[in-house]
């Protein structure tokens, strides 16, 4: 199994390409998309090459879903927090974009380590946006203790107009996924999957990992959610009860993007399946070809000997000659 990373390696490259060549005025304008629709726009002027502008935009957020000033709630803190003064929040943002941050290349930490990290960082701003919501249920709960204002199921937006839902509570956090795919074939390899996270926690090294269910139907966590929210095949939900802090931004992108993982092997199955049944059809096909009659009019070898048919009248005029 594969677990995506958390910072975009298109941008990555880009920043670490714009910083070791500070000193060339070069212009940039790059465009791209990267999956469940999360866009990016870099540009860079000729008239202040230190100045990076790094634009993003979301999912389209659902109703349920909360957002400030575009922004799932949390966001603009914890942009604060994981950039500090390297970074600047540009409001209102660019248009067609829910974030603009202007990166000033020239307050980047001087030492190559923490300038590297501070880069990383910046990469995964999609993790810091997006997952900022779960990463302040996750830190009341290491307090024992739920978020002021927040009464009853809590939805996160992941994917365009779809979201998960959050059910705090001071001793623990219920996550649970409604599982959407359209085709029947991506709905049966992904039951197959989620079942066997169940199946996975019962071994022994796997004991203290959370506690995981699959079932056909929403659970009852979901009572509340509104009726649009709850068209999905299945829903997939675990508990987290405790957890270590400094795994704590491995735990928010590992839940934020669980749908995408779930649907990257699914397509990743279904491509071995077809490739197998490509292989055995060729198989058959083969056999098919080896059980053909021969044809006549083969080639004959050098050395191989033909006998001719005479009729009767020939064969009395060979024997009398």
């Amino acid at each position: 199994m594969i677990l995506l990373q958390s910072h975009s390696r298109f941008l990555l490259q880009t920043l670490l390409n714009r910083v070791q060549n500070l000193e060339k005025a070069v212009e940039l304008d790059y465009h791209w998309v990267e999956f469940d629709d999360v866009r990016y726009h870099i540009l860079v002027s000729m008239k202040n090459p230190n100045a990076l502008l790094l634009s993003v935009s979301l999912p389209i957020p659902p109703p349920e879903a909360v957002f400030m000033g575009g922004l799932p709630f949390g966001a603009i803190e914890a942009i604060k927090a994981a950039y500090g003064v390297a970074v600047q929040i540009l409001d209102p943002p660019r248009d067609g974009f829910n974030l603009t941050l202007k990166l000033n290349l020239g307050k980047l930490p001087p030492d190559e380590e923490h300038r590297y990290a501070l880069l990383v960082k910046i990469a995964s701003v999609r993790e810091v946006v997006l997952g900022a919501p779960l990463r302040v249920v996750l830190k009341h709960l290491s307090s024992r203790t739920v978020i002021p204002g927040i009464d009853g199921l809590l939805a996160i937006v992941h994917r365009s107009k779809e979201s998960f839902f959050l059910d705090p509570q001071p001793d623990k956090v219920t996550v649970v996924f409604p599982m959407r795919f359209k085709d029947s074939i991506d709905i049966a390899f992904a039951t197959s999957f989620l079942q066997e996270f169940v199946e996975a926690r019962r071994t022994a090294g796997l004991n203290n990992a959370p506690s995981c269910l699959w079932s056909p139907t929403p659970p009852l966590e979901l009572k509340e959610a509104p009726a649009e929210a709850l068209s999905a095949n299945a829903g997939f939900s675990f508990s987290l009860v405790t957890w270590k802090a400094k795994k704590l931004d491995r735990t928010v992108w590992n839940l934020s993007t669980f749908h995408a993982y779930v649907s990257y092997h699914v397509k990743c199955s279904e491509g071995f399946m077809h490739t197998r049944m490509r292989r055995r059809v060729e198989s058959m096909i083969q056999a098919l070809d080896r059980a053909k009659p021969g044809v006549e009019g083969r080639k004959k070898s050098p050395n191989s000997r033909s006998f001719k048919r005479l009729s009767l009248k020939e064969a009395r005029a060979n024997s009398i000659s």
